[in-house]
């Protein structure tokens, strides 16, 4: 899914990841209305579908945004978000796209990460999840959370290993050229911003 102000990598990191395997998977951007959608760096990506052409998806991917710019209080994405979520086999969120999950309830008693810089923040919008202060993506059920922009994509190349194989996903790695950090528990960034658990 895609929506105003979100983070560009957080979302065409792990759409590279998966989009090396188009016979097993295919990509499609939704948001808000079909058409252009300006992240915070101001690109403008297209969304081939409107949100309310439906919610079956076999994995949705919630990408972030820079802290409040995400929209945290817009009526219409969280119910939608929530039955997407529900329906979909797995749920992948990167950065502050767990702040939206989290607010749709999904999250409650499951352990979950973020971004650290912001983790602060985010825990704030539920604290009710059992959030992860030192966690480069974790996974609950089929819910799977990662830290900021870049940890979404080792966290979908994690996903690719579980779904199709460990060695799939170091093909997809080797050919974008990608170090692949593939332990989930390696979090630097929370040391340097001093993340303390919840």
């Amino acid at each position: 899914m895609v929506y105003p102000n979100f983070e560009l990598l957080d979302l065409f990191g792990p759409v590279e990841m998966f989009g090396w395997l188009a016979n097993e998977f295919e990509l499609t951007l939704v948001g808000p209305t079909a058409g252009p959608v300006r992240s915070n760096m101001g690109v403008a990506t297209v969304a081939d579908r409107a949100m309310d052409e439906g919610t079956a998806f076999d994995i949705l991917l919630v990408p972030g945004g820079w802290g409040r710019t995400i929209p945290v209080d817009t009526d219409p994405l969280l119910p939608w978000l929530k039955e997407a979520a529900q329906n979909a086999e797995r749920v992948l969120t990167v950065c502050t796209g767990s702040a939206l999950l989290a607010l749709t309830g999904l999250l409650d008693g499951r352990k979950a990460t973020s971004n650290k810089a912001l983790f602060d923040w985010v825990v704030e919008k539920r604290p009710e999840v059992d959030w992860q202060a030192e966690a480069r993506w974790a996974s609950d059920g089929k819910y799977y959370t990662s830290s900021g922009v870049s940890a979404g994509m080792d966290m979908a190349l994690g996903v690719i290993a579980e779904l199709i194989g460990q060695d799939k996903a170091e093909e997809v790695a080797q050919g974008c050229e990608y170090i692949w950090q593939r332990d989930p528990t390696h979090d630097p960034f929370a040391r340097t911003h001093r993340v303390q658990q919840p």
